[in-house]
Parts: structure tokens; sequence; C-alpha cells
């Protein structure tokens, strides 16, 4: 093998593939990117048993081949290589290294047998649609901050992902919750989702996803089976094994019985609660909302440092109510709000609180309340 490409386009790929590499492995070839050449163009593929990723790059091919290299190491070199710069690899010696130059620069890489190397991307997949990538972004955005990181309630570690009906219209929802808030977003249903099984992306891959896909306008190829899901993009394609679980019933923990309704203005809002959470103690993060016709009154406190209040004017209809919350959940919900205006749906002070934007009813948010 032996080929020429532009620095800033392998850093670039080399960038997507090498993040799903795992530091510490003890498989070596999971360390390894594999690196394939042909018919004028470079494929990089990388993964970590679970999680897999193919991309391509254009490039001059002098010589067709394969070999593998330390995926971490690669993207090292080639990132403190100068700018502009053009990157030669070769692995025609056939001495067990691929060799890498640019410029006067040269580098010797330990390669090991592309045999080694485990493929992710066969199995048959089933469900296949279309999805806009601005669609995919903003499901990812409006609902992974509440994927939950607790390791021994290892289904809630991913967003769940699924058609269902909202109004008499069939929509594709995802959902994720850490048992302290849930996130919900919907986009339309596309063609050929209607008889998916509802499954759970894992945290990485939704990471890496939401990374592949930020610059492009492209349509996302999704297709799936209830164990493996597999997306492809511009040149790209990120190949996931699912979470093996049953998501909970989280249309459970969506109250009904909410009579008191709060709207605010989203920026003002959220700005009076990241002051007056200034003064909360580290570990509960606690600010209290006390409710009455016409005014809201945020109040923090906390042994060491003090108190803290701040008034706002807001449209309420409902009885006089106080209500605690943890402001750093108050916050990521009220980032995800686009429009001016969100909307507070609560029954009492022990229940769940509804959250959505006022203008768009297709994400919703469920907070826990806290003692304060």
């Amino acid at each position: 093998m032996k080929l020429t490409i532009e620095r800033a386009a392998l850093l670039k790929s080399l960038g997507h593939v090498q993040s799903v590499v795992e530091r510490r492995t003890t498989i070596p070839i999971l360390s390894n990117v594999r690196i394939e050449a042909g018919d004028g163009k470079l494929s990089l593929n990388a993964t970590d048993m679970d999680l897999d990723i193919v991309e391509t790059v254009a490039a001059k091919v002098a010589t067709p081949g394969l070999t593998t290299a330390p995926a971490h190491t690669l993207y090292d070199i080639v990132r403190k290589l100068p700018e502009g710069s053009e990157v030669e690899l070769d692995n025609s010696a056939d001495d067990g290294h691929l060799h890498l130059t640019s410029g006067r620069s040269r580098f010797s890489l330990a390669s090991l047998p592309t045999d080694e190397f485990p493929v992710m991307s066969s199995g048959d997949l089933p469900t296949s649609f279309i999805l806009a990538a601005g669609e995919l972004r903003g499901l990812i955005d409006r609902t992974r901050f509440a994927i939950s990181t607790e390791e021994t309630r290892y289904y809630l570690n991913g967003i769940y992902l699924h058609s269902a009906e909202r109004d008499g219209t069939r929509v594709l929802r995802a959902v994720a919750t850490d048992g302290h808030r849930l996130a919900s977003a919907e986009a339309p249903l596309p063609a050929g989702a209607e008889g998916m099984p509802g499954i759970i992306v894992p945290r990485k891959a939704v990471s890496e996803v939401r990374k592949l896909i930020e610059e492009t306008g492209d349509d996302i190829a999704i297709a799936l089976s209830e164990t493996k899901i597999r997306l492809s993009f511009d040149n790209a394609a990120l190949t996931s094994k699912l979470i093996d679980g049953t998501f909970p019933d989280y249309d459970r923990v969506i109250p009904d019985n909410t009579d008191k309704i709060l709207e605010v203005d989203c920026k003002q809002f959220a700005d009076a609660v990241d002051r007056v959470s200034a003064i909360s103690s580290e570990k509960s993060r606690a600010v209290k909302l006390t409710l009455s016709p016409g005014s809201l009154v945020l109040s923090a406190s906390s042994p060491e440092s003090g108190s803290a209040t701040e008034e706002l004017e807001i449209n309420y209809k409902g009885g006089e109510l106080e209500i605690g919350f943890n402001s750093r959940y108050l916050l990521d919900i009220t980032q995800q709000i686009e429009g001016d205006s969100a909307q507070f749906l609560m029954s009492d002070a022990a229940s769940p609180t509804i959250v959505r934007e006022v203008d768009d009813a297709s994400a919703l948010y469920v907070l826990m309340p806290m003692r304060v």
C-alpha cells in the first residue's frame, strides 16, 4: 500500500474514527485503526467491539492495499504536522511497519495483522429509513443531557428511540431519563420506520454520532435490528450494538393532573436561577420557587454562604405553591428551549413537574421536585 493525502483531510477522518478507540484495552488490535487504500480513496476503520466507525476520504493511491496502525499515535502525529502539508503512507517495505512521510518528518509505526481486526458491520438490519440530519441532531440535543450515568441501571444509559403516537399522528420519539428528570423529543415518523422495534442507543454511540453529524447537511440512512443500529451519511458509517434491556414505561411518570400553570420568559428565568443558585450548597444545588398570582420568587440558602432571592413577573394560574428543584437540572432543561417562553405544569410540591416550550409541542421534559 502506498498513497498520498492532504494532512487536513486525513486529520479530520482520523479525528472521527480514533475517538472510538479505548485508551486502555486488553486486546492489542483494538488499539489500531484499519487502513485500506484503493480506487482513489482511503478507508479508515476503528472499533471497540460495541461501536464501529468506517470513514472514507479521497487520496492519491499509488498502490492499493491494507494495514493497521496505532490509532491514537497516528492521530497525534498527523495533528502535529504543519498545516497544508501532504502525508505519504507506505507499507510496501513489508517489514511489519507503516511508514509515514511528510516533508522532512519520517515515522515508522508498528502494524498488526489485518486479519485480526474484528468486523462488526455484518448482520441483517431489517428496518431502514431516512432521517434529515437536522432532525437527528434535534432528537439527540434535546434528550441526551438526561441519559443516566448509573451503570447499575444500564437500561437507562442511552436514548430510547421508538415509534409513538401523539394527537393521532405517528412520530419518531427519543426519550432519556436518569430517574430525576426525563426528556422526550419527537420528529415526524419517516417512511419505513412504522414497524421498528423500540431500541436503546448507548451513550457512547449517541456522543459519536452527534460529533459525526455536526456539520453534515445530508440525510442520514438508518438501518436497525433489535440488537444493532447503523447510521450512514456523507462518507462515514457508524455501527453500534444496542443496550439489551427494557426501557421503563415512561408514560407513567408524566403527570396528567396538573392544575397549576406557570409561564415564564425562558432566558430571564434561566438567568435568575443561575444567579440565585450561586449561593446554594454544592451538594444539593437546591432552588426554591415560591409562586403566587403574577409573582415568582426564587430563593436559595446554605449554612456556609448565606441566602439569595430574586423576584420575577410571571403569568401564573393556580393557588400559592412552594416547590424546590435542583438548579442544575432546571438549567439543563431551559437550555433546550429555543423559543422565548417556557411553561411549567404542576400539581403540588411532591409531584413531578412538566416543562415544555409554549410554541413547540414536539419536546417535553419532566422534573422531579426536591425538598428545600
